[in-house]
């Protein structure tokens, strides 16, 4: 429970739709707090936050928050916002996210889990284990169990299980006595000078700032995490595939959807051998990660084992439905990946699921910055999917950069050899169901609008 405020007290969170914000709105309101929200768009989830009682504005007006005695606000809201400006100048506590999470932290044994992938993911399996050992966690997560189907909820147990950002610096706000760190990559960079050594200096400080007795549990395999472990004055747990690490991870082929491998514990030569349903190489890292913090914390293997197994994933991290129309059956893949690492992560799965590509791919570019940063790695990616779509660029509240465009991207994909072609998204209906019959599957790749659409394409050409 929150020191220094009472149950009466009244909290507003200014874009409470957001997938952080969405798991702070849940735990308060579980908590017994008089909670209000605004935000643009409505969801399922916020749907159910109204039946746990939260107050719901869809605009940003100043309206519910009058009466507030404390606000928090989302890295996405811009400055010139009705609410805050409303608050700074009735002198309304406002708060980013980060420290309110901070706050909750607080009465927990808590972990967190920061990296550039894989940390979403990583997240709910280890709330998952813990939760099959009975330990009910709080857990706040940046997107939907796919079993539970909420990113956030307040357990009864000792621990808390959050995940970290690190894209605006706000994970320096969190004090957690247990750090995960899954990798470091060159993305974020515009929040970091464009500089990866910064970035890597953020992880580090993140790192130092755990407590004495805390520790921090590295991927070895990743090699900026390689150059700040030297550096690192904490207990260091490294794991990773070569025989140095404290956990060796030793990967085995994958068969009939499912992937298994094996967990070398050197401090007291315990192996394990394990399974995961989830598809790729980066998962696998992501379920012996997992794994491994879960035996830290002395977690008996048949829970893991068994919480591996059940784990059906998370929303949008290679989520699979279907669609049905004139007598043809379409697998549709969403994914939020928006990095090349993360949608070549992605590919590897696909292209081994459908061995001729026969697939359609939608990719909708997140941020101006990151397309222009990563433009050369997007076209040596791309250039190598057979039908690949490139929707307009997702701002997320940038501006536009001068020569930075979707039409940019293709021309540098085709200039490699590629096939790529612009589209809207009025357009995708057709695109799907005039496309060859030996099409098997389409692919809807990105973090913006995307997955709204991929929702409406189901339900309008099932119709």
């Amino acid at each position: 429970m929150l020191t220094g405020i009472t149950r009466h007290n009244r909290i507003h969170l200014v874009g409470v739709g957001g997938s952080g914000m969405i798991g702070i709105a849940r735990i308060l309101l579980k908590q017994g707090f008089d909670v209000s929200g605004s935000d643009l768009n409505d969801s399922d989830e916020l749907q159910i936050l109204k039946s746990l009682g939260l107050r719901l504005q869809n605009n940003h007006s100043p309206n519910l928050i009058k009466d507030a005695e404390l606000i928090i606000v989302s890295s996405a809201i811009s400055a010139n916002n009705l609410e805050l400006i409303y608050a700074n100048k009735n002198k309304i506590i406002v708060i980013p996210r980060s420290e309110m999470l901070s706050s909750l932290m607080k009465p927990f044994r808590s972990i967190a889990v920061a990296g550039s992938h894989g940390k979403t993911t990583t997240t709910s399996l280890i709330a998952n284990i813990f939760n099959e050992a009975d330990l009910s966690p709080t857990y706040v997560i940046g997107g939907k169990i796919l079993s539970d189907d909420q990113s956030a909820d307040l357990g009864k147990g000792e621990y808390m299980i959050v995940e970290a950002d690190e894209s605006d610096g706000s994970f320096l706000s969190l004090n957690p006595e247990i750090i995960v760190i899954t990798n470091i990559d060159n993305d974020h960079l515009a929040f970091y000078d464009s500089k990866q050594s910064k970035l890597n200096e953020g992880f580090l400080k993140f790192i130092n700032n755990l407590p004495f007795n805390g520790y921090v549990l590295l991927n070895q395999d990743d090699p900026n995490v390689r150059l700040i472990k030297n550096n690192i004055k904490r207990k260091v747990i490294t794991y990773g595939t070569s025989y140095p690490c404290d956990y060796q991870i030793i990967f085995h082929d994958s068969e009939n959807f499912s992937q298994e491998f094996k967990v070398i514990n050197k401090k007291n030569r315990l192996s394990i051998d394990l399974k995961t349903s989830l598809l790729g190489k980066h998962n696998l890292y992501n379920a012996a990660v997992a794994s491994i913090i879960s035996i830290e914390e002395g977690i008996a293997i048949n829970h893991i084992s068994r919480a591996l197994i059940k784990f059906s994933g998370v929303e949008r991290r290679l989520e699979f439905s279907s669609i049905t129309f004139t007598e043809r059956r379409l697998d549709i893949i969403d994914d939020y990946g928006h990095h090349p690492a993360e949608i070549s992560a992605t590919l590897s799965v696909i292209d081994s699921l459908y061995e001729k590509k026969e697939y359609i791919m939608f990719f909708e570019p997140h941020r101006y910055s990151r397309t222009l940063q990563l433009m050369n790695e997007f076209a040596i990616l791309l250039s190598k999917v057979k039908n690949l779509f490139i929707l307009e660029i997702y701002p997320a509240s940038e501006e536009n950069i001068t020569g930075i465009s979707s039409e940019t991207l293709i021309d540098e994909i085709n200039l490699r050899g590629g096939n790529a072609s612009f589209v809207k998204f009025n357009e995708i209906d057709n695109i799907i169901i005039n496309s060859n019959k030996t099409i098997k599957a389409i692919l809807m790749q990105g973090a913006g609008n995307i997955s709204a659409k991929t929702k409406q394409l189901i339900h309008e050409i099932q119709s």
